[in-house]
């Protein structure tokens, strides 16, 4: 269909799409005055809030109750998936007597997931990147979105719980 075709009125940008929905939300309003059955005016009063949240997205640019837009929202919603045998390097830089790549057995392996499962989500992340893949604290910092300090907690609580299971399992070998 052309676009200035005469028998289909196109809305031609968003100011006019707004002022379509504000005229939708004036006509929901007054139908739910005068709506009767409870039924009728919940699902009358859901279109409303459909309607306001359109508009706030149109007024705002982004999705209304995200505090940051979905440009910047990224960094905290990224799932970050590391494999527990890049620890390896991690074991091998404080492990000076191996000349050659560390093998790390099937019991070893378990004993590393148990102690990552025992940290909080963001105190896995730190640590992983921190000591699995080698990132800076200013680094993470950046990726995460948070403060260096912020980081710099997480990896020392990390640390101490971490080395608080090896301790429970050094003392139970």
């Amino acid at each position: 269909m052309n676009r200035g075709s005469s028998d289909q009125p196109w809305l031609t940008d968003i100011d006019e799409l707004k002022q379509a929905y504000r005229s939708t939300h004036h006509i929901l309003l007054k139908a739910k005055k005068v709506a009767h059955p409870p039924e009728e005016q919940q699902l009358i009063a859901e279109m409303i809030a459909d309607v306001n949240y359109a508009i706030e997205w149109m007024h705002t640019g982004k999705c209304p109750g995200n505090r940051r837009g979905i440009e910047r929202r990224a960094a905290y919603q990224r799932e970050k998936l590391v494999d527990p045998f890049q620890m390896q390097i991690y074991m091998q830089q404080h492990n000076p007597v191996m000349d050659e790549p560390a093998a790390v057995t099937e019991s070893q392996r378990l004993q590393i997931e148990q102690v990552l499962a025992s940290l909080s989500v963001r105190e896995r992340e730190c640590y992983e990147l921190h000591h699995g893949m080698s990132y800076s604290l200013s680094e993470i910092a950046e990726l995460l979105g948070v403060k260096k300090g912020t980081v710099q907690g997480y990896v020392q609580t990390a640390n101490k719980k971490v080395v608080r299971a090896k301790q429970c399992v050094s003392t139970s070998d």
